[in-house]
């Protein structure tokens, strides 16, 4: 645990009693603080009045005594409408801040030099986290992993010098950490995403680059419009700017060839490192992500060796282009993360021949978007409550089986596939949310794991 020791002493309204505002409030009280919190569930009240956390209803609180607000990040701050809370805490000139903004403040006050990696963007931030701590690992530092990936940040480790801390943050916790300053920021790119929290695109893009702007070097990817502008803004105003790209080379940053991403970065020797032997940065969008984790090594003073060992090592993350199994020339793949079609686009741009199984609770607009992909599509196996849609829009130019489950898709697509007898992947890559079948995409994607492993024949993805 973080203990916040930069509000000991002082009364700090906390309001969210979810996983990361427990561990907020445990870290505030670890710390000195005079902590009263809130929640509008009562079954995280009574878990926090269990843990000794004082309860008090924040309509009630003396206002004019409290330092600030801890919000937790699922919280709105400003839009649809600010929550109550909010409207409290600024009519009395309350600060209102969230978890990543306590461990700033106290990064500063007890260990300015620990090295503070910040990962940001509307897609990749997960795999770019868990790849850049990896790689970290790799290379002998000593790594914590936090933030949005699912480990709140105030649970982490004691801050230390030489202690690297790798945090993925969303819109929500930049909106509420005013002074974050990672010694490294990332932002992979942009696009719409979240504008019922953040009222409009331009607010959101500007939240993002708060992330950026606070660092003392940034890495911004700038194959979307909105990354290219905030890049060219914070270098005109003398920041130290990585650019990267998925679309071809980049003078000054990291590109990609279709093969190997290529460095030219001031500073550092020209390099390339080859992705075509890595299957767990298959695709393109990969690509982007191996490129932030490359500008980031680099700008940590990690050697090239170490760079190239550490991502051919990297296992991936569980559920998102995940390979779980081979059988001969196919192989399985486990997306169940890809609850859209923009979400299962890349997966089905890395594979040449699939027998993609997809389906579930349909999102607005099905698998239109999707149609440039249809000629990689040896079958589709359709599940759950899309099946239909998904069987129209597919209509006849790619053969279909409306498979009803996904043990039935597995078993059906696995052997369609060992009879053709060619180089091939089994994709679970639904388009869908899960919720139709499963309670989460997690335990969708579980229960994939376990069709394949129960299949004859099957090896781990490797061989």
């Amino acid at each position: 645990m973080i203990a916040v020791e930069t509000f000991a002493g002082k009364h700090v309204a906390l309001f969210g009693l979810g996983g990361s505002g427990m561990a907020t409030a445990r870290a505030l009280v670890a710390g000195g603080a005079k902590v009263v919190a809130f929640d509008d569930n009562p079954a995280s009240v009574d878990k926090a009045m269990g843990e000794g956390i004082a309860i008090a209803d924040l309509r009630n609180a003396d206002w004019s005594a409290v330092a600030a607000l801890v919000l937790a990040p699922g919280v709105p701050l400003t839009h649809p409408k600010p929550h109550w809370t909010v409207d409290l805490a600024r009519v009395h000139g309350v600060p209102v801040i969230g978890d990543i903004e306590l461990f700033c403040q106290e990064r500063r006050a007890a260990a300015p030099a620990a090295p503070f990696v910040a990962i940001t963007g509307t897609n990749g931030k997960s795999t770019t986290t868990a790849l850049i701590a990896h790689c970290l690992k790799v290379a002998g530092r000593d790594i914590q992993l936090g933030g949005n990936i699912g480990v709140a940040i105030l649970s982490l480790d004691p801050l230390e010098p030489e202690r690297h801390y790798v945090v993925e943050c969303s819109s929500y916790q930049i909106d509420l950490s005013p002074t974050i300053d990672p010694t490294v920021g990332v932002l992979l790119n942009l696009s719409p995403d979240h504008l019922d929290r953040h009222g409009s695109m331009g607010n959101y893009a500007a939240i993002k680059a708060r992330l950026v702007a606070g660092a003392s070097m940034a890495v911004i990817g700038v194959d979307t419009e909105p990354c290219r502008h905030i890049a060219a803004g914070l270098e005109s105003d003398g920041h130290h700017v990585t650019r990267i790209s998925q679309t071809g080379p980049v003078s000054g940053g990291i590109g990609f060839d279709g093969q190997s991403l290529l460095r030219d970065m001031p500073g550092a020797s020209k390099a390339a490192f080859d992705l075509t032997q890595i299957g767990s940065l298959r695709g393109r969008h990969n690509a982007q992500n191996a490129a932030a984790a490359v500008a980031v090594l680099t700008n940590l003073e990690v050697d090239d060796a170490t760079i190239g060992r550490a991502l051919a090592s990297f296992p991936g993350l569980a559920h998102r282009m995940e390979e779980v199994g081979r059988a001969g020339p196919v192989l399985f793949v486990n997306d169940s993360k890809a609850t859209n079609a923009d979400a299962a686009a890349p997966a089905l741009a890395a594979f040449h021949r699939i027998y993609w199984i997809a389906g579930g609770l349909p999102k607005e607009g099905g698998i239109a978007a999707l149609k440039p992909f249809f000629p990689r599509i040896a079958k589709a196996y359709l599940i759950g409550e899309a099946a239909p849609a998904f069987a129209a829009t597919l209509g006849e130019r790619i053969p279909y089986e409306i498979s009803g489950t996904l043990s039935v898709a597995v078993a059906h697509a696995a052997a369609d596939a060992q009879a053709a007898g060619e180089d091939a992947a089994v994709l679970l890559s639904p388009a869908c949310a899960s919720f139709d079948q499963f309670r989460n995409f997690e335990v969708r994607g579980d229960a994939f794991r376990a069709a394949v492993a129960a299949l004859p024949g099957i090896e781990g993805p490797h061989g």
